[in-house]
C-alpha cells in the first residue's frame, strides 16, 4: 500500500477515502469538512455573532416603498405586482427581525403566488428583490419536480439550490428566497381528485405543501436523487419566502366564467358584466380560479398572498427597450462601445422592435429575440473595422434582416 493512502487531515484525524477533498500544505493536510468548519467559525467571529433565525446583528430592514423604488429602476410597470410584493417582503422580515423577542402573538408568514403571461416579468420582479435584499435566492422550474420514488427531481432539490446559492450556509439559506417558476405545469388535469399516482402534477403539490407551511427538511447538499447512505443537512423551512409564478394559460374562462361574462361571444347583459375589463381578466383572479384551474386548495392556503402582472402593450414595451438600468437597447450599446463603436437606434425602428414582439405574442423575451436577429450580422461583420465608429440601426436595415430571419424560421417550421 502506497504512502498516499494512509493521507488523513490534521485537524480531525479523517484518513483520505473517507474525506471528498484533502488539501496538502508544506508538513500538514485538511480536509472539505473542517474548511467549512473554519469558515463558518471566522464569519461568526466577524459579525459579531449571528442570532438564532440567522440573521446578522446588522440587517436593517428596508422600507416598502424603497423596495418598490428599487424594482421601478429595473421593472417597467405592474405598479400593483411591485406594490404587493414589497409589502409581503417587508412583513416577512419584519417577522423574522423581531422573532427573536417574545411575542404573544406568533405571526405566520405569507408565501406569494404571481399570477401573469409569458413574458410579464414574474421573474426578474423576483430576482430583483433578491438581489437588493442581498439575501440567497434561488429559481425553481416546476416542471422538473416530480412525486418522491420517480425518475426526475424531488421536491427537496428545491431547497438544494437554495443551499448552493447560499455557498452551504445553512443560516443564510434558512431565510433566503426561493422562485418556483412554472407552478401552473403542475396543475392537477381534472377537478376531482386523482385516486391513482399524479406523477408530475397533484402529486407534487402534496409533496410541497410541507415545504411552504414551514417544516424541519433532510435536504442532499449537492442535490440529485436520495440514497441510504447519502449525507443530509437539515434545513428549516419556516423562515423562507416562497414566490410561485405561472402563466396559467386558459385562467381566463374560469375569471369569466367566475363574473358571469365571456371572454368570446355574446355580452351578458347583466349589470355586473358591464363593468367588467375584459381586456385585462388576470385583474380579478381570485383563489377560487387558482383552484378550478387545477390547484389543491392545501396550496392556495398555504400562499395567501396573491397577485397578477398586467398585459405588456406598444407604450411598455418600447420602455422596456430605453428605460431601465439594463435596458435592452443600453446593453446592446455597451457590446458595440466595447469594440469602440457607437450604437444609435432611431424612434422608429423601436415603433418597428415593439411591433414585431407584439405580432408574436411573446411579451418582454421577444423584445431580445428580435434584437438579436437584426443585430447579428452588424455583431459579425464589424468588429475589427477600424473605420466604422458609429452604427444607426435604420428602420430598413432592421425590416431587411428580420425578414431574413422570418423566411428562414418560416421554412424550418414547413
Amino acid at each position: 500500500m502506497s504512502k498516499r493512502d494512509y493521507l488523513h487531515c490534521s485537524f480531525c484525524g479523517r484518513e483520505k477515502k473517507d474525506t471528498q477533498m484533502l488539501i496538502a500544505g508544506i508538513n500538514a493536510h485538511i480536509c472539505d469538512q473542517c474548511i467549512t468548519q473554519a469558515e463558518n467559525i471566522i464569519r461568526e467571529e466577524l459579525s459579531g455573532g449571528d442570532s438564532k433565525d440567522g440573521f446578522k446583528g446588522d440587517f436593517t430592514l428596508i422600507k416598502p416603498k424603497d423596495i418598490k423604488a428599487h424594482l421601478d429602476q429595473y421593472v417597467i410597470g405592474q405598479d400593483e405586482a411591485k406594490k404587493v410584493l414589497s409589502v409581503a417582503v417587508y412583513n416577512h422580515y419584519k417577522r423574522l427581525q423581531y422573532k427573536r423577542k417574545e411575542e404573544e402573538v406568533e405571526i405566520e408568514k405569507s408565501n406569494i403566488m404571481m399570477v401573469g403571461e409569458t413574458g410579464t416579468g414574474k421573474t426578474l420582479l423576483a430576482r430583483t428583490i433578491a438581489r437588493f435584499l442581498q439575501v440567497p435566492f434561488c429559481i425553481v422550474d416546476a416542471t422538473i419536480l416530480t412525486e418522491a420514488g420517480y425518475v426526475g427531481e424531488d421536491v427537496e432539490s428545491i431547497l438544494s439550490r437554495l443551499l448552493q446559492a447560499a455557498n452551504y450556509d445553512v443560516k443564510a439559506a434558512e431565510r433566503g428566497i426561493v422562485f418556483i417558476d412554472e407552478m401552473d405545469k403542475v396543475a392537477r388535469k381534472s377537478d376531482n381528485p386523482s385516486i391513482t399516482r399524479d406523477v408530475s402534477g397533484e402529486g407534487v403539490q402534496q409533496a410541497m405543501l410541507k415545504l411552504l407551511e414551514g417544516s424541519k427538511v433532510n435536504v442532499p447538499p449537492q442535490g440529485g436523487r436520495k440514497h441510504p447512505d447519502q449525507k443530509f443537512v437539515e434545513i428549516d423551512t419556516s423562515n423562507i419566502l416562497f414566490i410561485a409564478g405561472g402563466a396559467f394559460d386558459g385562467i381566463q374562462r374560469h375569471i369569466a366564467r367566475r363574473l358571469n361574462t365571456s371572454a368570446v361571444g355574446f355580452q351578458n347583459h347583466k349589470k355586473e358584466a358591464s363593468s367588467v375589463d375584459k381586456e385585462n381578466l388576470l385583474s380579478y383572479v381570485a383563489p377560487q380560479d387558482l383552484k378550478s384551474f387545477g390547484l389543491i386548495p392545501e396550496l392556495i392556503g398555504r400562499m395567501p398572498v396573491l397577485t397578477y402582472l398586467n398585459p405588456l402593450d406598444a407604450s411598455a414595451l418600447r420602455d422596456i427597450l430605453t428605460q431601465p438600468k439594463n435596458a435592452i437597447i443600453k446593453q446592446y450599446s455597451s457590446l458595440f462601445a466595447m469594440d469602440n463603436i457607437e450604437l444609435e437606434v432611431p424612434e422608429d425602428t423601436l415603433g418597428f422592435i415593439v411591433e414585431k414582439a407584439i405580432e408574436f405574442k411573446l411579451g418582454a423575451r421577444g423584445l431580445r429575440s428580435i434584437c438579436e436577429a437584426i443585430l447579428t450580422d452588424a455583431m459579425f461583420d464589424l468588429p475589427g473595422d477600424e473605420s466604422t465608429k458609429s452604427f444607426v440601426l435604420t428602420k430598413d436595415y432592421a425590416h431587411k434582416k428580420f425578414g431574413k430571419y422570418s423566411e428562414a424560421k418560416l421554412k424550418e417550421a414547413s
